[in-house]
């Protein structure tokens, strides 16, 4: 089968991650497919994707061969997959706007970004890039907080008639607005903000879940995370945490039998631990009653690797909206929202929006 081409916007470590990934699977089957909810959607398998543009404001990425910018710092995720064949995408340019944290100017090279000195992109020459290089999907990696830039390329992709992920708690697919735009286009979109295999809000939504169905009653949860990425350093400005704060605590609140008040829930990003790199480390506490009222707490403490834990759940959602494309389906593409993200338009219990992407995969008409 042909490729299915995208742009990516920001090459940071999720794309790091994602690019390692394509080139991993190229040598396995379907039987060696650790890692992978799906290995085959629609007829495409995790390696058919190429990436023809890729955009980034930093200095040391702009210019390179993507095969070589994902590999620079401050990236710092894992590598599985270091060999990796040059792709002749060019990382372009891109535009600044709200997409760099002013605070990480005064880091370390090895923490932040080093602006590149090229002229910013203007929406002509990134929608120019986007039809000429004839990317189908563009995918937005852009950092937290992120509320200009991300409209900016969301703009970008409407006018270049390419579909939409948004990857990033910025609220583009659950905007009514937004997404009657995409529907008016006949353009699919997929968001907001993804949600790792087994990370924080995954395992968190779980466990919220089970707890009303087994009739217990959950009065009192935290969810606190903490990683050493430049994710999380931009994320000590904490005025840019306001839709992510809203994401993951929506995430978890969906799955409660009452809504928690909100001095009785807190779930976000706590701080930065330089060492820790792309390992993200999550504490949740959930306290409240058993049978004849009784008490009872849980504390879980979880460790993965950031990045390469949402590569596979966007390989995934590239595939749906590749087959989206293909069906000549327009709008939010709800049932994969509900699954890969954290803030979809609508939301679900994840075996319910399992089930809803499992009906998409065979063609099945979203309500």
């Amino acid at each position: 089968m042909e490729k299915i081409k995208i742009g990516i916007v920001g090459i940071g470590n999720c794309a790091s991650s994602l690019l390692q990934g394509i080139e991993y699977y190229k040598n396995k089957d379907s039987k060696e497919a650790i890692g992978l909810m799906h290995w085959d959607i629609g007829g495409y398998k995790p390696y058919d994707i190429d990436v023809v543009a890729a955009f980034d404001i930093d200095g040391r990425k702009v210019g390179r061969d993507i095969s070589e910018a994902i590999f620079q710092l401050p990236n710092c995720t894992t590598l599985f997959c270091k060999d990796i064949l040059k792709k002749g995408t060019i990382v372009k340019m891109g535009r600044v706007l709200d997409g760099f944290a002013e605070h990480m100017k005064n880091y370390d090279e090895k923490y932040t970004f080093l602006l590149s000195d090229q002229k910013e992109a203007s929406k002509e020459d990134v929608v120019g890039e986007l039809k000429e290089s004839g990317a189908e999907i563009l995918l937005n990696y852009l950092p937290v907080g992120s509320e200009k830039a991300t409209k900016f390329y969301a703009e970008c992709a409407l006018d270049a008639g390419v579909g939409f992920i948004n990857d990033i708690p910025v609220f583009i697919a659950s905007d009514p607005e937004w997404g009657r735009r995409f529907e008016e286009r006949g353009i699919p979109i997929i968001g907001d903000a993804i949600k790792s295999q087994l990370g924080a809000t995954i395992v968190h939504r779980v466990l919220t879940n089970r707890v009303k169905m087994r009739g217990e009653r959950l009065e009192r949860t935290y969810q606190l995370n903490t990683g050493g990425n430049t994710d999380f350093l931009n994320m000590l400005d904490r005025s840019r945490l306001a839709s992510k704060k809203e994401s993951k605590t929506e995430a978890v609140q969906s799955q409660t039998e009452n809504r928690l008040e909100d001095e009785n829930i807190h779930i976000g990003p706590s701080d930065w631990v330089a060492w820790q790199k792309d390992n993200k480390v999550c504490f949740i506490r959930m306290e409240g009653k058993l049978f004849g009222d009784v008490p009872m707490n849980l504390e879980l403490r979880l460790s993965v690797e950031d990045s390469p834990n949402s590569g596979g759940v966007v390989i995934d959602a590239i595939r749906c909206c590749k087959l989206a494309l293909e069906r000549g389906k327009g709008g939010i593409l709800y049932s994969p929202s509900a699954y890969f993200m954290k803030h979809p338009p609508k939301q679900f219990t994840d075996d319910e929006a399992y089930r809803l992407t499992e009906d998409f995969f065979k063609g099945k008409r979203e309500d």
